[in-house]
């Protein structure tokens, strides 16, 4: 038999195998040959080739094996679970090697680093870095970028800044690192820095660097490198055929709000696949412009593409945003009809079917799920909180701790708006001082706003107040807001005047809190702070948004605007409406606002 001629002939004979049995025919041979045992180098390639097809018993009984274990033949290990994501093995694996006296060379090291970073041990990376330097791989490329990598994932920017500015050479997966990890830590400028610096050094940024970018932008809502990087694409000619780097732009801009020129990238895409359809219609759905997403929804199919999960949960939000029932169900059908019941869409038709009045439809839904996530129960006891049935929410808060759901903050969010909306202050303490003590969940500024304002509706201010005195963090708007509105209601002018001087520090630009602050004001009697209000939203140029409401009726879509007086049932309406505040009025008594906003304005 004629001797294989190594290592070419053998090296694409392994990567040609697409599954076990053929390495295991050319790993026979290497032993007849007597490759096997005389050179270090076939052992590596057949447990690389093993280990690529799948078999990664077969690749750790051959390494096992092995009387002799070069440096070849642990890389090839170590890189194999490193593939299959078996990070503490790589971990294990490199000690091991370092510990039978095989010197490490730099995939070792690169590699190593780079399962510490996805596991996030610094104190492990920082050790395997260490000694790649005694070893001589402290200038070495690759060794240097899984260490940036390290340190930008453990949050330890500068750091990563240190070490980058010590290498002698930098190849553009470095930059990306750097770049990417500045923006990822609230460093934009010196992103935006960072970005010039390669291209001044002839650097230039690949689609993943580019991809990268606009991803961390648009989670950050940086629109100036957001410009910045997508000029960079154009003059490069990048985005010609990568329909995912224009997608991403497309997404990114509608995630920080700009939708003009997110509809503008939209346009000019040559090529669209659903994918983009879905980042525009839940752009628009997720700022607010349900209509317009919901014709977007329409217009996609009338080019034959088929919504994918994205762009119906975009459509249902559009839906529960403007009331749209009878839209909403229809989605519910094809999503029915057309594809498998996902978690996320259920979540979706839940949170749909209870904003758009039909909690029966949305506790169908939730009964029907079988495998229910956390998610899946704070929506449905956000549902009944929105609806004020602070009962129910707190009769399915009880049920999903009985199936071994943990609560989150998100949960203890929605059961205390429940119980601070249906008055019930006792259980809503109880349930706050459980979520710490208990669940050990620190509380965030919205758990303290809820209970700030379970305590003010109930007319128990000063205990309001000593909460926020407790709190560990300087309180925000809502809390102030909460408390002024209980302030106002019970006329309690003491710690409203506290809580209005607070909110005026805070420089609010929404009309509405103004407003509550001028009420108070008038309440109390103090003309001179209603004229400077007044004169500062005048000189800011403030003006009262027309809010509106979107109920279904009979099938039909209907809209009402405030002030609005040209409906067709007005008359109608404000009869109804005066036999429910009449209605109101006799279970509680409500003290009269003496300002309307519109009075304040002018």
């Amino acid at each position: 038999m004629r001797t294989l001629s190594w290592p070419k002939r053998l090296k694409h004979l392994l990567l040609a195998c697409k599954d076990e049995a053929p390495v295991t025919q050319i790993h026979a041979l290497i032993i007849t040959t007597g490759l096997f045992f005389t050179n270090s180098n076939p052992n590596g390639l057949v447990i690389t080739s093993y280990a690529r097809v799948g078999g990664i018993t077969s690749a750790r009984h051959l390494f096992d094996k092995l009387p002799q274990r070069g440096v070849d033949a642990w890389n090839a290990m170590i890189v194999a679970n490193s593939r299959r994501y078996h990070l503490t093995e790589v971990l294990n694996l490199y000690h091991q090697m370092v510990n039978e006296g095989v010197k490490p060379d730099s995939s070792t090291f690169t590699v190593a680093i780079k399962a510490s970073s996805s596991l996030k041990d610094l104190e492990a990376g920082e050790r395997i870095w260490r000694r790649a330097v005694d070893f001589g791989y402290g200038c070495d490329v690759f060794v240097g970028s899984s260490v940036l990598n390290l340190y930008v994932k453990c949050g330890k920017i500068d750091e990563a800044k240190l070490v980058f500015d010590k290498m002698v050479k930098r190849d553009v997966v470095c930059w990306a690192t750097m770049i990417t990890g500045l923006v990822q830590n609230g460093k934009v400028l010196e992103a935006v820095d960072m970005f010039r610096r390669m291209r001044k050094e002839g650097i230039e940024g690949d689609g993943v660097l580019m991809l990268g970018l606009v991803q961390a932008c648009a989670n950050l809502g940086e629109l100036k490198l957001g410009l910045s990087v997508h000029g960079h694409a154009v003059r490069r000619e990048m985005l010609m055929d990568d329909v995912i780097l224009q997608t991403s732009l497309v997404d990114m801009y509608a995630k920080i709000g700009d939708l003009e020129l997110a509809s503008r990238v939209f346009e000019q895409m040559p090529r669209k696949n659903a994918v983009s359809w879905g980042a525009l219609i839940s752009g628009f759905a997720q700022n607010g412009f349900a209509e317009y997403a919901l014709d977007l929804l329409v217009e996609m199919q009338s080019f034959e593409f088929k919504p994918d999960t994205a762009a119906l949960v975009s459509a249902l939000l559009a839906c529960s945003q403007v009331g749209h029932l009878k839209l909403g169900k229809s989605i519910h059908g094809y999503i029915v009809r057309r594809l498998d019941f996902e978690l996320v869409l259920g979540t979706a038709l839940i949170d749909m079917y209870a904003k758009c009045g039909s909690l029966s439809c949305a506790h169908t839904i939730f009964d029907r799920v079988d495998s229910r996530d956390v998610i899946l129960w704070n929506t449905m006891i956000a549902s009944y909180g929105i609806h004020g049935d602070g009962k129910e929410v707190l009769s399915l808060f009880l049920k999903m701790k009985e199936a071994n759901i943990s609560p989150n903050h998100a949960t203890f969010a929605s059961l205390l708006s429940a119980l601070s909306h249906s008055g019930q202050v006792d259980v809503g303490q109880y349930w706050f001082n459980a979520m710490v003590n208990e669940c050990k969940i620190p509380p965030s500024e919205k758990h303290y706003a809820c209970m700030i304002d379970l305590l003010s509706r109930a007319g128990r201010v000063e205990e309001a107040y000593q909460l926020i005195e407790s709190m560990n963090t300087e309180p925000g708007l809502a809390i102030w807001v909460a408390l002024l509105s209980g302030c106002h209601n019970y006329r309690n002018l003491l710690f409203g005047e506290v809580a209005a001087k607070k909110i005026l520090d805070l420089n609010p630009d929404d009309l509405g809190i103004y407003a509550l602050v001028s009420n108070f004001f008038s309440l109390a009697r103090m003309w001179d702070r209603v004229s400077i209000l007044r004169k500062i939203m005048k000189e800011t140029g403030m003006k009262k948004v027309p809010g509106y409401s979107a109920v279904e009726v009979n099938g039909k879509h209907e809209a009402f605007l405030v002030e609005d007086k040209n409906h067709h049932q007005y008359e109608e309406i404000l009869q109804m409406l005066d036999c429910l505040d009449n209605e109101m009025r006799v279970i509680r008594h409500v003290p009269d606002s003496l300002h309307d906003v519109e009075e304040v304005v002018i």
